[in-house]
């Protein structure tokens, strides 16, 4: 695994907007194609392995949270048990997800955390890296068959739909959201799923028919939406989502809210102590007093993140969260390329390893400040 330095295209602003990617330079630099990282094909082995066992062990370990009513641990209400567990029981359709992963080449890839229910930089990972590489190292390969494994499950998943259109959902005035919502919606639209979109505040309610509508009172049987559960189940509509579950089929499906909170990581650990995928991980920090991360429940983007080391803070960011809760996981140096420290996003479409993006940052904590950087195969 190398970082190189590479020239950047004169028009590379127009290139990537000409792909639908306008988000490109959010908070300063987002999309960075002044470098590149390089993978030996052994290195990528390695990471689509970890991949799959990693899915496969989350998978058993919802299994064990909800066999033994687990949530809360996971600052689950509890009424909303049953939307879990019969989402579970009725294998209710999964389209994404993305491992953070700690990945030098050198030791076996770690689980930073998994962003299972709703994972962004999948537009970047999944096409403007692709066209990238297309043009600066045409020839070469990138490990990336995002776009393609997205068409071929969402035809998969179309006889698990219930009848009716696939609408897609996000909050207004959030352009990356948007754009990540309606590039999944395209990947429907050419496996020939019938789709609609509706901005989440304008979702409604039809007492009569009990169930959610868009703004011309159409039923929302299908629905996509770009906005946790863990928010979900907070809102003020949350008990209708237990009125006549099955009339909506949700994707992400509610098992996913387990997957997507850090609790998950202290039970993986439990279930599969010392796996080489795994970092230690519990829910007080006895067991690893002097160097580990406290990382809340429920946080999002590197919010009220905590990095200690021989019993001192050497690392935090700020934010709204850490009410719910913290869990503390062994610290694990990320690769330095010069004070430049990357993250590998693997991604899981279906149930299958589908490639990956790196998101790098100046600081040890990566947020929503950093960059993606683009990667091929050496």
């Amino acid at each position: 695994m190398e970082r190189i330095n590479c020239p950047v295209r004169n028009d590379w602003k127009k290139r990537v907007e000409e792909l639908g990617f306008s988000f490109h330079s959010i908070d300063g630099t987002y999309w960075d194609e002044s470098a590149f990282y390089q993978f030996s094909m052994r290195e990528v082995e390695e990471l689509e392995a970890a991949t799959a066992e990693l899915f496969a062990r989350c998978l058993d370990a919802v299994q064990y949270v909800i066999d033994r009513k687990l949530y809360d641990l996971f600052r689950i209400d509890p009424k909303f048990a049953p939307l879990i567990e019969a989402s579970w029981n009725n294998d209710a359709p999964s389209i994404y997800g993305r491992f953070d992963l700690v990945y030098d080449g050198k030791h076996a890839p770690k689980l930073l955390e998994f962003n299972a229910d709703t994972p962004t930089s999948l537009f970047e990972a999944g096409v403007v890296q692709w066209y990238w590489l297309e043009e600066i190292k045409s020839g070469s390969d990138q490990f990336n068959s995002i776009h393609e494994k997205l068409v071929g499950y969402w035809k998969t998943l179309q006889p698990y739909l219930n009848e009716g259109k696939l609408h897609f959902c996000c909050l207004k005035d959030n352009l990356e959201d948007l754009t990540t919502v309606e590039y999944l919606r395209d990947c429907a639209i050419q496996a020939g799923i019938e789709t609609d979109f509706v901005y989440l505040e304008d979702i409604g309610w039809n007492q009569y028919s009990l169930t959610f509508v868009d703004l011309q009172e159409e039923n929302i049987t299908n629905l996509f939406k770009l906005y946790p559960w863990e928010w979900l189940i907070r809102e003020s509509f949350a008990d209708k989502l237990l009125i006549a579950p099955e009339r909506t089929c949700w994707i992400e499906p509610a098992w996913k809210m387990i997957l997507s909170n850090k609790a998950i990581l202290p039970v993986l650990w439990q279930l599969f102590p010392n796996h080489p995928n795994l970092l230690e991980a519990y829910f007080e920090n006895s067991k690893i007093p002097y160097d580990y991360v406290r990382k809340p429940v429920l946080s999002r983007e590197g919010g009220n993140v905590t990095i200690v080391r021989n019993g001192k803070t050497i690392a935090q960011t700020e934010g709204s969260y850490g009410q719910e809760g913290y869990i503390y996981q062994q610290y694990c140096e990320l690769p330095n390329f010069k004070y430049n420290y990357p993250v590998i996003g693997s991604w899981v479409i279906g149930c299958e390893p589908a490639g990956i993006g790196i998101r790098e940052t100046n600081t040890l904590i990566t947020d929503n400040l950093s960059r993606f950087i683009p990667h091929i195969i050496n």
